[in-house]
C-alpha cells in the first residue's frame, strides 16, 4: 500500500482504475537501452523530444523523415515496425496548421491524420511495443469547454467549427489508444498539449499558428519599414502558450511515470489576449508600428486555457517564461531564415 493519493497499482486493468487519477509506476518505465522510435521528427515536437531524449542520454533513437518513412502506408509502417522493433513510441506525427489551414483543407487534415495515428497504434500493438506516447491537441476540447479545461469536457459539446476535421481525427486516435488499454492492457496513453511554439516551428503564413505568424508578420514588418501590422480578428481570444522544450520534459516525465489511459492535460496554467501576444511580440521584434485588426477574420475559440492540476500533482511545472520563449524562438527564426 502507499500514502499517494495517485497512485493506483500498475497491474490494474482500465477501466476499474479510473477513479484513481493517476497510474505510476513504482520503477522507471524508460530504459537508457530502449529504443525509442519518435515518430514526426523532423518537426516542432518531434524535434524537441529528441534534444531532450539525447540530452538524457537516450542514444537508442530511431527516426525517419518522410523520405524513409512514409507514415501514411501502412504496409511500409507494419515492415518498418518488424524489422526495427522499438520498445517505445512516441507518434508526434501529424498533419497540423493554423485557422486558415484547417479550414481550407479538411479532408487532408482528417483523412491524413487518421491514416498517420492508425498505421503506427495499431503496428505498435502488434510488435509490442511496452509504452506508446500519443500527442493530441488541446484543440480537440468543444468550442464553449469550461475554463480552465479539466480533461473530462472531451466530447461534451461541439468542437471549433474552423479545425473540426483535425479534431474528430485527434480524437479518435486518442479512442484507439484507450481501445488498447481496455481491450489488451496496453500502456498506451494520451497528452493534451495546449498551443505550442518554438525552434522548428512553421512560419508559413498560409499554414502556421498564431504565434508563428505573428512572429513572421512582425519581422517582415519591422524590415519593410511598414507604419501598421494587420492581424486577424479582434484581439481579444485569450491563449495559453507553452514552449516546446517545456513539452519535451512533460513528455519524458509521463513516459516515465504515467500508465491511466485517461488523457492529460500539458499546459503553463495561464493564458493572454491576442492582442496582449501581438503586442509582446512586436516588443521583442523592435516592430514599433500600428496594430491593425481585421474584424472580419476569425477568431476562433473565445478561450482555450487548460487545467493543469492532474500534471502540476506530479511535479511538474514549465520553465521557460512566455517572454524569454518569444525571445528564443525569433533567434532561431533569424538564424534560419524562417525556412519552416
Amino acid at each position: 500500500m502507499t500514502d499517494n493519493p495517485y497512485y493506483c497499482q500498475p497491474d490494474t486493468r482500465w477501466p476499474s482504475c479510473l477513479p484513481a487519477i493517476f497510474c505510476l509506476e513504482t520503477t522507471m518505465t524508460l530504459k537508457k537501452s530502449d529504443k525509442i522510435f519518435v515518430a514526426g521528427d523532423r518537426g516542432m515536437v518531434g524535434s524537441a523530444l529528441v534534444r531532450r531524449l539525447e540530452a538524457q542520454d537516450f542514444t537508442n533513437l530511431l527516426t525517419r523523415d518522410r523520405s524513409q518513412l512514409d507514415l501514411s502506408d501502412e504496409s511500409a509502417v507494419a515492415n518498418f515496425f518488424d524489422e526495427a522493433r522499438p520498445d517505445i513510441v512516441i507518434l508526434a506525427a501529424a498533419k497540423v496548421g493554423g485557422i486558415k489551414a484547417n479550414n481550407d483543407f479538411p479532408v487532408e487534415f482528417l483523412l491524413n491524420n487518421l491514416r498517420i495515428q492508425n498505421n503506427v497504434i495499431c503496428s505498435a500493438h502488434k510488435t509490442g511495443v511496452r509504452k506508446l506516447l500519443f500527442l493530441g491537441s488541446s484543440c480537440l476540447y468543444p468550442k464553449l469547454a469550461p475554463q480552465p479545461i479539466p480533461e473530462n469536457a472531451l466530447l461534451t459539446g461541439p468542437l471549433e467549427p474552423t479545425n473540426e476535421a483535425y479534431a474528430i481525427a485527434k480524437i479518435a486516435g486518442i479512442k484507439l489508444c484507450q481501445a488498447y488499454a481496455r481491450e489488451y492492457d496496453a500502456k498506451f496513453v494520451s497528452v493534451m498539449p495546449t498551443n505550442l511554439y518554438g525552434p522548428n516551428d512553421n512560419f508559413d503564413l498560409e499554414s502556421s499558428h498564431v504565434l508563428a505568424a505573428l512572429l513572421r508578420k512582425a519581422h517582415e514588418a519591422k524590415t519593410r519599414g511598414d507604419k501598421t501590422l494587420e492581424v486577424w480578428g479582434t484581439g481579444e481570444a485569450r491563449r495559453e502558450f507553452l514552449h516546446v522544450d517545456d513539452l519535451a520534459a512533460a513528455c519524458l516525465l509521463l513516459l516515465e511515470k504515467y500508465n491511466s489511459p485517461e488523457i492529460i492535460n500539458i499546459g503553463c496554467g495561464e493564458d493572454i489576449t491576442i492582442r496582449e501576444l501581438a503586442e509582446l511580440i512586436s516588443d521583442v521584434v523592435g516592430f514599433n508600428g500600428e496594430l491593425v485588426w481585421d474584424k472580419t477574420k476569425p477568431d476562433g475559440t473565445p478561450r482555450k486555457l487548460l487545467d493543469v492540476t492532474r500534471i502540476r500533482a506530479l511535479g511538474w511545472r514549465p520553465a521557460i517564461p512566455l517572454r524569454q520563449g518569444i525571445a528564443q524562438t525569433y533567434q532561431w527564426f533569424l538564424a534560419n531564415d524562417g525556412i519552416r
